[in-house]
């Protein structure tokens, strides 16, 4: 038993321990920091949503922007929601993985699946657990049935896309600024949609961003982690 605990200390302090501090060294305290930042303020957002609080700001933001409603804009965000349903985060994510797996690139697949499959749990567990109605400020132009808070569509597309976004970035290093401005603007317009079409509250949107940047933080960190590790050590 004693050489046994001393080959796990000697691995830990000769291949793990030095790649898990490079690691952090890597993602830096801005990382860590921002992680800490979002994590507090979704406290105190679920702390008030459980207590059926309203937030002051929520339906004066829905109703400003309404007032800029057009049918072309219509068709814009229409667009833009549709991008974050289902019927094509789903196709996507197994497109996705399969083209992962079938180039061979197994343990990225396999976070990717982790990725994607943990956000919808997340979104879905979470609606149920605060069971958040949703707005009814206005006639809208499309029905959604399930709870509002957080909202499915920005979590799903900061998990889908942004991770995405991040395996591009590793892929073409030259190119990273315009992919991740690329995801900006897809991530971004997907949760703008779903506060003009108004079937969620701001509030809810900077949730399921919040989740989402943290759940796919936590995941990059998995996945780098366990490139850095020997196959040995897997």
């Amino acid at each position: 038993m004693q050489q046994i605990l001393k080959r796990l200390a000697q691995t830990w302090m000769q291949h793990i321990h030095p790649r898990l501090m490079s690691f952090i060294a890597a993602v830096g305290m801005l990382w860590l920091g921002t992680c800490l930042l979002i994590l507090l303020g979704l406290a105190n957002l679920a702390e008030e949503v459980l207590e059926r609080e309203a937030f002051f700001f929520d339906e004066s933001v829905l109703l400003w922007i309404n007032q800029f409603a057009t049918p072309t804009l219509d068709r814009v965000m229409l667009t833009f929601t549709r991008l974050g349903d289902p019927s094509t985060v789903v196709p996507l994510t197994c497109i996705g993985f399969s083209g992962l797996w079938w180039r061979r690139h197994r343990s990225v697949a396999i976070a990717f699946a982790i990725n994607c499959v943990g956000g919808a749990v997340l979104s879905t567990g979470l609606k149920l657990l605060f069971s958040k109605d949703r707005p009814a400020l206005w006639p809208q132009i499309i029905t959604e049935t399930t709870y509002s808070f957080p909202s499915g569509h920005a979590l799903g597309s900061m998990v889908l896309y942004g991770f995405s976004a991040y395996l591009l970035a590793r892929r073409f290093p030259r190119q990273k600024l315009i992919i991740y401005a690329g995801a900006v603007f897809l991530i971004g317009g997907i949760g703008l949609s779903r506060l003009y079409l108004g079937v969620h509250w701001p509030t809810d949107v900077l949730a399921g961003y919040g989740i989402g940047f943290l759940w796919i933080s936590g995941c990059i960190a998995l996945l780098r982690f366990k490139l850095s590790t020997p196959p040995w050590l897997n």
